[in-house]
């Protein structure tokens, strides 16, 4: 079973990147559990995922990397158990710390598993975020296996550059891949690295 946690700040797109892969692994015959964790108390991504005919547990009003951690723990044991998927997708918060998220889910899972978290920066706001909450996004990519520059159709070819540079220099290690849910770039390089 592989775990993948979504990443990014709020208004990333990281519902929209959620379904376009778990879509992508159920036409690949994969069944997919989705963790949907909402800051409000009504979800309503939520009820979108069940709408697509997703296994789709909702855990609203606070955050999964920290106060509702007993909560992803019950939640994941539950999912194991009960419906036994070959992928579960996480969707934090766009407030939560992923690498937080990713020691919840090695203590709650009881075999090894492989959990990779895809940092998800949105090319429209990616200027205003590092120039307002840059010590908090660099939080939330540090422990990214990954990061995924979302949007790519909405951002000038010199401004998707300037934010690679951006991220390489932040973090020479990790790809950095500009993708776009609307007209499917990248997206079958993203779902290579998933495998």
């Amino acid at each position: 079973m592989y775990v993948y946690i979504l990443g990014g700040f709020l208004g990333s797109g990281k519902t929209s990147l959620l379904l376009k892969l778990a879509r992508m692994y159920t036409s690949a015959g994969k069944k997919v559990a989705i963790i949907e964790n909402e800051s409000g108390e009504i979800g309503v991504d939520g009820a979108t995922l069940k709408a697509e005919g997703y296994d789709a547990v909702e855990l609203p009003d606070g955050c999964i990397c920290c106060t509702l951690s007993g909560s992803l723990q019950a939640a994941l044991r539950s999912i194991k158990k009960d419906i036994e998927p070959d992928i579960i997708i996480i969707e934090p918060t766009g407030l939560a710390l992923p690498h937080k998220v990713k020691e919840i889910v090695r203590i709650a899972m009881i075999d090894q598993e492989e959990t990779l978290i895809i940092g998800i920066a949105d090319i429209q706001r990616f200027d205003d975020l590092i120039k307002r909450r840059e010590e908090f996004f660099k939080r939330q990519m540090h422990g990214s296996d990954f990061i995924l520059i979302n949007k790519s159709d909405l951002g000038t070819p010199e401004k998707l550059s300037a934010a690679i540079d951006w991220l390489k220099d932040e973090y020479p290690e990790k790809e950095v891949i500009p993708v776009s849910n609307k007209t499917g770039e990248n997206l079958d390089r993203v779902y290579e690295l998933m495998k």
